[in-house]
């Protein structure tokens, strides 16, 4: 797909400059809106549009982070003018741009300028206004009707000025063959309805629907600016008519300030404006003015003499000393780790295992784990209980470590394992010698000499057996190493 447009501006028949820029070209669609009155508002337009329009070539992989440092690109450009020119101090300017990648669109927004999409006959807004009127909108205390008449709808909060961060909206949009896209100032937003901007939408080219949105715009009793981008998404193969398109006589269109040229002017003394759709110009002279610039007023500001564009924009006060900001932020990080960090090893010194310390059983106090430059675990209570003198079975547990949920129970543990230590290994056979010696005895006590008379035999077999004490030291060794666990 590509873009086929018309851009369209005129200072309206209340101001006496045009603060507005525009431009429309293959890739790019921008409308900046400057504000600052006395403080050359058309200055700050002129050069944002002069920065995006850079982007009006087949866009790369990172579209939007092209839009946004384009973006913060301008904001660097007014800071440099600003500060070579004092007198522009207080200058700024909406933007709302936008880029055609294959079937999406890329668009970033800053201030009260507004974009929309035509599909299908419904009229869609992209962007929100970053204004006082949509934050009461936004948190229910006045509807959409009401901020269209609020005497506080024009004033923004958030544009480009080289002094704040523009923090600009960035977004992307698929979009079809037919789609109508609409970028305007709130010269013509602020005072046509949605309705009214979906009929003129609807019908004819990007020129007529440009040209008569501006003209029902003025109509309505626009007070400010007016400009207007018109374009609709065609194939890319499609054949435009020389008489109903001016992308196809003029190529890229730049209209407004940006046209004109940031014009220099003295202290009272006259500009005049007029709609243009004019060549593409350089940006021109921005010699010094002798004004004084107002900026920052709110709600409550009142002057009598006070161009209301001067008061348009009360921006959000600069964040002071940033750097001690991110100092306290790092500080309130680190503090969170410590007692973090705290926490979990106080509980580490709440735990218990019974454990080898070097050749015997001890009873430690922690967990086992090496922390660099901490010390996890350290022995509490130590026995005479050696890991020789159990069997293999316990010895290997006591060196991998037994968990104990208390003091007391790593105690019971160790007390546990002292009784198993007069218990003989059960894979080691019993020893069989106190068994063959008792045998023994008898078999020699009855063995029948030729001098004895046979009736003796019988009563000395018997009375000579030993063999029931040494039978009774097995069985109790057997009783105390089946003791149940307590």
């Amino acid at each position: 797909m590509r873009l086929r447009y018309a851009a369209f501006s005129d200072v309206g028949r209340v101001r006496k400059d045009n603060q507005d820029s525009g431009y429309a070209g293959p890739h790019l669609l921008v409308v900046a809106d400057g504000v600052g009155g006395s403080a050359r508002g058309d200055v700050a337009s002129a050069e944002t549009v002069e920065v995006l329009r850079r982007l009006d070539v087949p866009p790369g992989n990172d579209v939007l982070g092209a839009l946004a440092g384009a973006i913060h690109l301008s904001h660097d450009r007014i800071a440099e003018l600003v500060t070579a020119d004092p007198s522009l101090e207080g200058t700024s300017t909406t933007v709302t741009a936008l880029v055609l990648d294959g079937d999406r669109i890329a668009v970033a927004h800053v201030g009260d300028s507004r974009g929309y999409l035509l599909r299908g006959g419904t009229l869609a807004q992209l962007t929100t206004d970053h204004t006082f009127v949509q934050s009461l909108v936004d948190e229910g205390r006045i509807t959409e009707d009401e901020a269209r008449v609020h005497p506080h709808r024009n004033l923004i909060l958030r544009a480009v000025d080289g002094v704040h961060e523009p923090e600009p909206d960035v977004f992307t949009l698929e979009v079809a063959v037919g789609d109508r896209l609409l970028l305007c100032s709130d010269g013509a937003s602020g005072v046509l309805t949605d309705e009214q901007l979906t009929a003129v939408l609807a019908g004819g080219t990007p020129d007529s629907a440009a040209y008569s949105l501006v003209d029902r715009s003025l109509d309505a009793g626009s007070s400010d600016n007016v400009t207007v981008v018109v374009a609709d998404l065609v194939a890319d193969d499609a054949v435009d008519d020389p008489e109903t398109s001016a992308a196809a006589t003029t190529g890229p269109m730049l209209v407004g300030a940006a046209a004109e040229g940031a014009r220099s002017r003295g202290l009272g003394g006259p500009a005049a404006g007029s709609r243009d759709t004019g060549e593409l110009e350089s940006v021109g002279d921005t010699a010094p003015m002798a004004v004084e610039a107002r900026r920052g007023r709110g709600p409550e500001a009142h002057d009598e003499h006070l161009d209301p564009e001067e008061a348009r924009y009360a921006p959000r006060p600069p964040k002071r000393f940033p750097w001690f900001r991110r100092v306290l932020l790092a500080l309130g990080l680190l503090l969170a780790l410590a007692v973090i960090a705290v926490a979990a090893y106080r509980w580490t010194q709440d735990q218990y295992y019974v454990g080898q310390d070097a050749e015997t059983v001890a009873v430690y106090r922690g967990i086992e784990a090496e922390v660099p430059g901490l010390t996890t675990h350290r022995v509490e209570e130590s026995s005479d209980l050696r890991l020789s003198d159990l069997p293999d079975a316990y010895a290997r547990e006591v060196a991998e470590g037994i968990s104990a949920s208390s003091l007391d129970d790593a105690r019971d543990i160790v007390a546990r394992l002292e009784r198993r230590a007069t218990c003989p290994d059960p894979a080691e056979p019993a020893d069989p010698s106190p068994s063959a010696s008792a045998s023994g005895s008898p078999t020699s006590s009855a063995r029948p000499s030729g001098s004895a008379s046979p009736s003796a035999s019988p009563s000395a077999s018997p009375s000579a057996s030993p063999s029931a004490s040494p039978s009774a030291s097995p069985s109790t060794t057997t009783a105390l190493c089946t003791e149940p666990d307590e």
